[in-house]
């Protein structure tokens, strides 16, 4: 099954207009007719299967068929990472980690960060991509960088992690995820957190976390924490 992404439907919606680049894909290059049937999501839980009314490559029409609200990630995850020096990188965490399962993304920007900007647009696509690619009919949210200082102000709930390099004593995360629990992980950037920041996190709950005996990638770190709660939430 290929599955096609539009925000604007709804459950209430009957029909509706690809845009032109999608029209075009569908039409030309999927070579799809009237009456074939598309897939369509909103993110928002929704699936929908779609009939083709108007095969015209600038404006490919459908109706709606038939609709169902799939189950949501039986968990909660944030991870807030620090955007990475090689932007590439932090572009296959985003890919990866909507493919594993995950909720809301945050860049972070730190005191060793060496990258400040980030591609916010072209992120959001990589993470569509991902989102269809995977079969996945809820887009995790993905929101813009923010400094660290001003992130860790905010009001959170649930478990709360931070997986850093220095010396000091740190649990296991694979051992402290509760399952089905929301949860907060704080992932740092290549030259780690600075120890005014690791204070700064322990003193609004977060805890201190390893995520296994080797120093990891800031994408390796990230994706390691993401399966992690995945695994633990896991149902058969």
């Amino acid at each position: 099954m290929q599955l096609f992404y539009n925000p604007h439907i709804s459950e209430t919606t009957d029909s509706f207009t690809f845009d032109k680049d999608e029209s075009r894909h569908i039409v030309k290059v999927l070579r799809k007719n009237m009456g074939d049937t598309l897939h369509i999501t909103n993110g928002k839980g929704w699936l929908f299967s779609a009939e083709i009314t108007r095969d015209a490559i600038k404006k490919c029409e459908a109706k709606i068929t038939a609709k169902e609200l799939q189950k949501p990630l039986n968990y909660n995850l944030h991870l807030a990472v620090a955007p990475t020096k090689m932007n590439d990188r932090f572009e296959w965490f985003l890919e990866k980690a909507t493919e594993i399962g995950i909720t809301t993304i945050t860049p972070i920007i730190c005191d060793h960060s060496e990258r400040h900007v980030i591609k916010y647009d072209r992120y959001e696509k990589i993470v569509q991509s991902a989102m269809k690619q995977s079969l996945n009919c809820y887009m995790p949210t993905l929101n813009e960088a923010i400094p660290f200082s001003e992130f860790i102000r905010q009001p959170f709930t649930g478990q709360l992690f931070i997986a850093h390099c220095e010396d000091q004593i740190k649990k296991p995360l694979k051992h402290e995820i509760n399952s089905g629990a929301p949860i907060t992980i704080l992932i740092g950037p290549e030259g780690d957190f600075s120890v005014k920041e690791i204070e700064t996190a322990i003193k609004n709950k977060f805890i201190p976390v390893t995520l296994g005996e080797t120093r990891l990638r800031t994408e390796t770190a990230a994706i390691v924490a993401c399966h992690s709660v995945a695994f633990v939430n896991e149902t058969l």
